[in-house]
């Protein structure tokens, strides 16, 4: 007898010992969380963080060891908007002052200065500690500020700074978040209500993903020590996390559940589901994961941090998915199917072929050109958007105008713009030329002082290391970050650093900040993205031959994803890149993209394609197998799969929407994209371009091999084996189930079983002019049990055997040779002659 594969083995182990599977996985996400907590998280440095000149920039400044303090500004103007009276400005800046330097979180508190348009006063506050933590110190000073406005009628005092905006930001981001949270488990809850009509198997798949979600986190903090992480990985872990968790749990369910009404008791059919589905899901984990492994070719600590993060929870769900969701549906038995939701459960239940995909279906094989044109002409025509695509990288200016703290942002830039968008020369010469570099940084201030890019506000400080190595300025600019006065300052400041520091000999400068860190990463992602894709594309192009041995199924695939990628990109531009969606959405447009987001989505995107590609192809290869003609076989793969697919998708466009909801738009973005991809890959591509593409290849699908009829191996929900060898013989007679379901197929035990046979508990010897009983498929000694669901009932239809033939309810005996028995059972009507 063959050896089984590692996915039924494994799963045979935790349905029959479900306490020990349950309480393992129990541990090994308590003990992830735990690590996780322990190791605490290593985040990424500016240092670290940094491509190109800005990156070197941050490299220098890095190396002068400068203490970093919390700086706070408190600024004071008319409640009105108007110009600030002199005297009612100072005294309530003397009060500010007065309280500031009485609460222990104060380092120090400068001398307020006025604005250059009289409209405001600034009194700089330093915080004692670092930065890290200053948003957990900042209370008491926003505390002091709140109580001097109100003991100053007609003046409005804000607190902008390092510790008062991080808290600020992360206070609305924490609420978008729970509420996300908040409406994304009801919102998956009650699609997986709406897919199986129970309480308990909706349940399994969010309970199973949440905990991938949470030993996800907890490992990738202790990744964080070997990859830095970024602050976004909890919040991309969470993403993926419950997409793939549910959708692999759904894979997995249903098949089981299909098993299960087919008459096969709970170990047999987890084991089926194992083979079939099991095996789909380790294949679709194994393409998402080696689709983010790209990401490590960007060269950049961002990407490989989100790589990092993307590749455990998707390898910690397929886990789940092997190794505890068939201990808990061996011991939920039916009680998995309980409590019932009386409309949803008829209607999960309901028996026959679906009335809707055949008909959704029927342009794609009656006319496949013309439907082929036309549907890949739609998504090249939303394609068209993505050529003008501009990237950007987000900053303040992409926040949402509503949050108070950004308000308090955009008066304080207003009235001082060196406090807002800033370029840092960071200058590192031997420390017996510290005169010098000082020399040619004052003349270099000089020069931006007559130049109207600058910001003339305030005058800028040189700072000096204390081993007198490395010195730094920072020179505002009155321009927004993603503004071409910004851009244009920028080019102009880095042009004439090196002229500044050309008589400096060994001086090392560069140009750093918020604008130069988005420029230059812009610039490093156009650079890197051909070696990406082009990875990516390698990758999907080997694993799609090794799954169906076919370079016409590979290419299609890649072809097919790049279409769905173009279009969700011109979808992308078109709403974020345009100002008609502010309103729908909540966002102020940059007339930009993200600038990392395109290649993280295309990533992404491949990955998850890849789960209904191989799930739906397989199905289709399955049916091609029994020797129909291509279109059957396209008929018959995408409607059986397509309820799994579209629940799938439906559960994954819902989560990924939510995501639309949040303040920052990244987020916004990422979950537009994704959204929008995953919905016209499941309805546009599956539902018309493939059935399309393969029905007009026909024979051609599976070039450069062929399919012959027979066992298609792994075959079944989501098999992906290649075909086994059978002896020659001829084509099968096949039979339309719905005008004659009398008839049943079943294999010969030297195709079924394979060799030897041992006598044991299921397999007896072989009866005289009959076949070797097999029990556990249900077959009785001395001739078949006959399939009882949906009209086979013992009794109406099962006859004895006769020799040389069957008969069956009074229709004539007819001479035939053992069949194949099809691995798919979830329906009697697929037992074929």
């Amino acid at each position: 007898m063959r050896k089984k594969p590692a996915t039924v083995r494994i799963a045979r182990w935790s349905a029959t010992h479900p306490w020990s599977a349950i309480g393992l996985w129990v541990v090994f996400v308590a003990a992830c969380l735990f690590l996780g907590g322990a190791a605490g998280t290593n985040a990424i440095s500016d240092e670290e963080s940094g491509v190109r000149e800005s990156g070197r920039a941050g490299k220098i400044v890095h190396s002068g060891d400068f203490p970093e303090k919390a700086e706070e500004n408190v600024l004071i103007t008319a409640e009105d908007g108007g110009k600030l009276d002199p005297a009612v400005g100072q005294e309530a800046a003397a009060d500010v002052v007065e309280r500031m330097k009485a609460l222990d979180e104060v380092e120090s508190v400068g001398d307020p200065f006025p604005s250059p348009d009289g409209k405001a006063l600034l009194v700089p506050v330093t915080m004692k500690g670092d930065t890290e933590n200053a948003d957990q110190r900042v209370q008491p000073l926003l505390d002091v500020s709140a109580s001097v406005q109100e003991d100053h009628e007609g003046l409005r005092v804000d607190e902008v700074g390092t510790g008062s905006t991080a808290k600020g930001l992360s206070e609305t981001l924490g609420e978008d978040f729970k509420k996300a949270e908040l409406i994304s488990l009801p919102l998956t809850l009650l699609i997986l209500l709406v897919v199986f009509g129970a309480i308990i198997a909706a349940g399994v798949p969010v309970v199973l993903a949440l905990s991938c979600v949470g030993a996800a986190i907890g490992l990738s903090t202790v990744a964080s020590h070997v990859l830095p992480e970024t602050s976004a990985v909890s919040n991309v872990i969470l993403l993926m996390g419950m997409a793939v968790g549910v959708d692999y749990s759904l894979f997995y369910l249903k098949r089981e559940r299909e098993e299960r009404r087919a008459g096969k008791n709970h170990v047999d059919a987890i084991e089926i589901a194992a083979e079939t589905s099991g095996h789909t899901v380790v294949v679709s984990g194994t393409t998402v994961i080696v689709a983010m492994a790209g990401l490590y070719l960007a060269n950049e600590a961002t990407f490989a941090s989100l790589a990092t993060g993307s590749i455990i929870v998707v390898a910690v769900a397929v886990l789940a998915s092997l190794t505890v969701l068939p201990a808990l549906l061996a011991k939920l038995g039916r009680w998995v199917d309980k409590p019932r939701v009386p409309f949803l459960w008829r209607l999960t239940m309901r028996s026959g072929e679906s009335r809707v995909w055949p008909a959704l279906l029927r342009p794609a094989l009656s006319k496949p050109g013309i439907t082929l044109v036309v549907s890949v002409g739609a998504l090249l025509l939303l394609a068209v958007p993505a050529l003008d695509m501009k990237l950007k990288q987000p900053g303040s200016d992409d926040l949402s105008r509503d949050i108070p703290v950004v308000q308090a942002m955009d008066r304080l830039t207003e009235s001082f713009p060196s406090k807002g968008t800033v370029h840092q020369v960071a200058v590192r010469a031997p420390a017996g030329q510290a005169d010098e570099v000082k020399s040619a940084l004052r003349g270099l201030l000089e020069r931006t002082a007559e130049d109207d890019l600058f910001a003339h506000d305030s005058t800028p400080t040189i700072k000096e290391s204390a081993d007198h190595r490395v010195h730094t300025v920072d020179v505002g600019t009155p321009y927004q970050p993603k503004s071409d006065g910004a851009r244009e300052s920028l080019d102009l400041l880095r042009d004439w650093v090196p002229q500044a520091m050309a008589d400096v000999p060994d001086a090392e400068s560069a140009v750093g900040g918020k604008v130069a860190q988005g420029v230059d990463f812009t610039g490093h992602l156009e650079e890197r993205m051909p070696w990406v894709v082009g990875f990516v594309l390698l990758l999907t192009l080997v694993t799609m031959m090794m799954i169906f041995r076919s370079l016409a199924v590979a290419f299609s695939a890649i072809l097919l994803n790049l279409l769905s990628a173009a279009a969700s990109f011109g979808v992308l531009v078109a709403v974020f890149q345009n100002t008609w969606a502010e309103g729908i959405l909540d966002f102020h447009s940059s007339g930009a993209v993200v600038s990392w987001l395109p290649l993280f989505l295309f990533v992404v995107l491949f990955g998850l394609s890849m789960d209904y590609h191989v799930f739906v192809v397989s199905r289709i290869r399955e049916a091609a197998l029994e020797g129909v003609t291509t279109k059957v076989a396209v008929r018959e793969g995408i409607t059986r799969s397509a309820g799994v697919v579209t629940s799938a998708a439906i559960v994954m466009v819902g989560v990924f929407a939510i995501f639309g909801t949040l303040s920052m738009v990244e987020f916004k973005q990422l979950g537009v994209g994704l959204a929008a991809a995953i919905l016209l890959d499941a309805v546009i591509i599956r539902i018309y371009v493939l059935p399309a593409l393969m029905t007009a290849l026909g024979k051609w699908n599976w070039w450069p091999g062929k399919l012959s009829g027979g066992n298609g191996g792994n075959g079944g929900n989501g098999g992906t084996g290649g075909p086994v060898p059978v002896p020659d013989q001829a084509e099968p007679t096949r039979h339309d189930p719905e005008e004659q379901p009398q008839y049943a197929r079943f294999a010969s035990p030297q195709q079924q079983y394979g060799q030897p046979y041992q006598q044991d508990a299921q397999q007896q010897p072989y009866q005289q002019g009959g076949y070797q009983q097999y029990q556990q498929d249900g077959y009785q000694q001395g001739g078949y049990q006959q399939y009882q669901q949906d009209g086979y009932q013992q009794g109406g239809y099962q006859e004895p055997y006769q020799q040389g033939g069957y008969q069956h309810g009074g229709h004539p005996q007819q001479e035939t040779r053992p069949g194949q028995h099809r691995r798919d059972t979830s329906r009697p009507d697929y037992y074929q002659p």
